[in-house]
This record gives C-alpha cells, structure tokens and sequence, in this order.
C-alpha cells in the first residue's frame, strides 16, 4: 500500500499515533506489511493522520483538495494510468513547477518518475488517498468510470518512453484479456511464422490471437521488465520472475515463465488471482455432507490430511482454502511451499530454495523449532520430508500436505515406499482427500437434458435412480464464450482413516484390496462423487467420464 511501511510505522510511532506494543501486537498476528492497513481499517488511524506524518517527514505541506476545482487540462500533464501507478494528481501550474499531490509522498521513486514523465519540474504535497481518487473524477471525468474494468496498472513498473507504447498497448490488451476471461494461464509461443497467444480457460486452452513473429523480441522484453527480476539479454537459458498488476483495484499476481524454444522463447503466465484465498469449503465443490465430514477433519488436534492428485487438479486451492477456514489468532501456521504462490495474512510462510539448501525436508525441521499448531507442505516429494512430517503430527501438530497418487487409499503405499512403516501410517494419517476438476455447467445457458444409454452405462447408474434428479447440459452463450461452461468445481474420494482403516493398513493389504474394503466402507469414489454433482445440475456426464477413466470400475 506505502512504498515503506516500516519506516511509515516508525514515524506513526514517533508521532505518538501509535504505541510500540500496538505495532508488535498486530505484527505478531498479521505479519509486516499487513500493519498500517490493519489501523486504516479499525479507525485507530485516518489517512489523513498518514498525510500529515509523512509530509512533516519530507518538510513539505498537506494540500486540501477539495477547496479548489481542479481543470480537466491536467489531463495532459500525466495520465490516468500514470496517476493511479503514483497514487498522484497534477491541481496547479505557476509557469515554473507544476504541483502534484501524492497519497504516499514518501516514494521517492514517484518523486524522480513523474517529472521525467511530465518532463516539468515538480513540488509534491501530501494528500490523503481517498482525495487523491476523487480529485481524479474532476481531472478525468468519465474516463475514470470506463477505466476502472480495463485499467492495468503494473505495480513498481518504471516509466516508459513514448517509443515503447505500442508494445505496452498490446502487452496490457494480452493481460486484460485474459483477465477479463477467467484464464488461469496466458501462453505466448513463437512459431514458425508468428506469434501465437492461447490462454487456458477452466482447463482448456484457447487461441485468443495470431500476431507477426517480428513482435516477439518486444513483447518478451516487455514482459522481462515487468517482472523486474528477469535478464533481457539472456535468451538462452530458462528463467522465472513475477509480476504484480492491478486491474479494476483488484490485485492479481503472475508467475513467469520463459524457456527457449526452437523458434525462440516462449513464455508462461500463471495468474494468480488472490480472490481464491477467500474460497470456502462449498465453492471447491463440496455438497453439504461431505463439507461437514471434511469440517470435522479441521477441526482435529493433530495428524496429517493429505490431499492427493495429478498435477492440475486444484491441490493447492483446497489447501489455502483449508488454512483460510482455520486461520485464527490463537493459532500458529506455518507454511513451507515450492513456490509460495499466494501471501496469506497471518502465517508465517516458507520458500524452498534448493540452491542453498533450503529443501522441503530442512525447512519442516526448522520449522517445528517455532512450536507451530498447524503446518502445511506444499508436497511431500521423499522419504526424508515424510518422515519429518509423520513425525510432527505424532507429536501435538495438524499436519496438511499433498501427495502424488491417482486415488486416496494408494497414498498409503506411496507413503509406504517412501519408507514409512505402516504402523506409522496408521497412526498419523486422519484422512485422504483425493480430487479432481470438472467444469461447471453455465447458469446463463444450461438447459435440462437427458443421460444416453452410453452414458448410464459408463456411469453404472439405473435410470430408476435419476427420477427425480435435476440434470442439466450444456448450451453455449456469450456468458461462457459458447462452450457451455464456466468455472470448475472439484470431485471429491474422502479415505478416512478410522479405528477399522487403521487395523487394515496394520494388515499390510494391497492398495487394491484397501480401496475395495474402504468402498465396502462407505468411501464414494471420484466417479460416484461426480454423478452426485451430474443428478444436481452442476456437471455434465461428459466431464464426469472424461475425468473419471481411470476410475471406470
């Protein structure tokens, strides 16, 4: 939010507007950079209390806004973009400086920057930021309504010169689009004779533009600097940056991606889009009962849930959908993650770093020296991490992590070739969640529809069971870009692991023989699971099917 947090909480502190214990209270339970807007929200501070404590910091004034018009001519001098990017607005012009209000005026990167982009001399004052914004609808009237939806802002970008518009044009009408979309990927690949965009919508990918190969060297410099950590002049190995942008005032993270190809580099963009973080238990695609067997699980003390799939399969969302749903004050989590996608509020969070030594395995055991009620693993990879794992959760921790395996009882042998003894197992494992993705059936465009004989069979399910079920098909509308669908939901195998499970696993059965007991059970298969969704109107048999093959029996 503040170009300097730290030392805007230290001048707050200094100002007597906050105490040191308020500060470390807050630091303790939301982390560093989660302070100030923590005070914003609960009233202990305003904006303006901001504005004053950093202007007497710099030696300059707070102007007030709202006390004079503000002519629509101070258009010319910055543009829309280039004001929400400084949080700044051009009010005055003596013929010598032109007056600009910042909403952070301790950014001295946008005091050297916006001169250079107005190419005029500059005096900044300081505003609160909610005035900033209302100043901008006297500068720019409308534009600010029509921009807020297609309006990307790159966060911490440098400014730019006129020659490189156009390039900054297509790149942010690449981005935007895919925004606009849904996408979770945008992937720029130079063939033959052109440069082709596809972006991968519910799983899918789509060709959403063809453009001259001649703009590829453009457009992956543009994207190398956005990333702010990504080397231009290399093009011959591969590298991984990020890039932070706001859109609408939405936040959205992306995870780069460039490897040489045959034809030069290609380059991937995860969208990483924070508003997954609020996701809860019934918006993964959990019905009602299942969501209160799988609340339960949460609630538990100790041991480890698992939660098992291919690559793709939504892991890492039911994961920080599980810490989002237990993320309590009282509680310590703590997170070691390849890499650390999405920065949740209040827990402490890991990266590994193989380079330094920093593996999965070196970061569990440090991590278990700060007394942690809850630890999540991104992915337990090898016997050592496993062991480390099984471990914790024998001693007093809830343990979540994933692993690699196509249902949930085989993660008993995965854990088991791992080097993990089965009584250990049985001991530490609560429950498995295996999972995959299906698309969802538009709410614009679904109609009801009927199953063939094909698909009753390959679901194994008796026309007398679907009297009274609400199925639905797909249509195609605008709302879905015609395909029918839109957005995923998960289908669920919950492996619980109880007093009987444990006495089977103790008896050393095949994965086989312990999917077959664990049905006998109660355990509904992945398969079962997405007919539940097709007789609800949620899914479609086809997706069910086509996901499910594996688990035709």
């Amino acid at each position: 939010m503040y170009s300097n947090e730290d030392y805007l909480t230290q001048l707050l502190v200094e100002a007597g507007q906050l105490t040191p214990e308020q500060v470390d209270e807050v630091r303790m339970k939301l982390g560093d950079d989660q302070i100030i807007r923590h005070f914003l929200e609960t009233g202990e501070i305003t904006e303006t209390t901001i504005a004053e404590v950093s202007a007497a910091n710099v030696g300059t004034h707070v102007v007030d806004l709202k006390s004079g018009y503000i002519a629509p001519a101070f258009s010319s001098y910055l543009s829309l973009a280039d004001c929400r990017r400084f949080k700044a607005v051009p009010f005055a012009d003596d013929g010598s400086y032109v007056s600009v209000a910042l909403a952070d005026v301790l950014n001295l990167d946008a005091q050297d920057a916006i001169p250079l982009v107005m190419k005029r001399e500059c005096q900044f004052y300081a505003a609160p930021s909610k005035a900033i914004e209302e100043a901008w609808h006297q500068v720019f009237g409308d534009e600010v309504g029509a921009a807020d939806a297609d309006e990307l802002v790159v966060v911490g970008d440098a400014p730019s010169s006129g020659a490189d518009a156009p390039v900054i044009k297509l790149v942010s009408g690449i981005l935007v689009e895919a925004f606009k979309m849904g996408a979770s990927d945008i992937h720029i690949e130079p063939l033959e004779t052109s440069l082709r965009i596809r972006n991968r919508l519910d799983g899918k990918l789509i060709e959403v533009a063809n453009h001259p190969k001649k703009l590829l060297p453009a457009v992956i410099a543009r994207l190398k600097v956005m990333s702010g950590s990504m080397s231009i002049a290399e093009k011959r190995i591969p590298q991984d940056g990020r890039i932070q942008v706001k859109m609408g005032g939405k936040e959205v993270d992306l995870r780069v991606s460039s490897v040489p190809s045959n034809h030069g580099e290609s380059i991937v963009m995860r969208i990483l889009d924070k508003s997954a973080l609020t996701l809860g238990l019934p918006q993964l695609g959990f019905l009602s009962d299942d969501e209160a067997v799988f609340s339960k699980l949460l609630k538990l003390p100790d041991g480890i849930i698992l939660v098992t799939g291919p690559t793709g399969s939504g892991k890492t969302t039911t994961l920080y959908a599980c810490l989002n749903e237990i993320n309590k004050p009282d509680k310590k989590i703590i997170t070691v993650e390849d890499p650390v996608e999405y920065e949740l509020a209040g827990i402490n969070q890991v990266m590994v770093r193989t380079d330094i030594g920093m593996t999965f395995a070196a970061a569990l055991r440090s991590m278990l020296r700060q007394a942690p009620n809850i630890i999540m693993v991104g992915e337990i990879r090898d016997g050592e991490t496993a062991n480390i794992a099984i471990n914790a959760s024998l001693t007093g921790h809830l343990v979540f992590s994933t692993l690699h395996t196509n249902d949930a009882p085989s993660s008993v042998a995965r854990l088991s070739d791992m080097g993990i003894k089965k009584f250990l197992i049985a001991s530490a494992v609560r429950a498995v969640l295996a999972q995959r993705l299906v698309r969802k059936l538009c709410d614009k465009c679904k109609q009801p529809a009927t199953l063939s004989e094909k698909e009753l069979r390959m679901l194994n399910v008796d026309p007398s069971q679907i009297a009274d079920a609400n199925i639905m098909g797909p249509v195609g509308c605008e709302n879905c870009r015609n395909t029918g669908y839109r957005g995923r939901a998960g289908i669920f195998e919950i492996f619980l692991v109880d007093d009987e499970v444990r006495h089977l696993i103790n008896q050393d059965l095949s994965s086989p023989q312990l999917r077959r007991r664990a049905r006998e059970l109660g355990m509904r298969t992945l398969r079962e699971d997405g007919i539940r969704k097709v007789l609800v109107g949620m899914t479609s048999a086809s997706e069910v099917i086509g996901v499910t093959m594996a688990d035709a029996d």
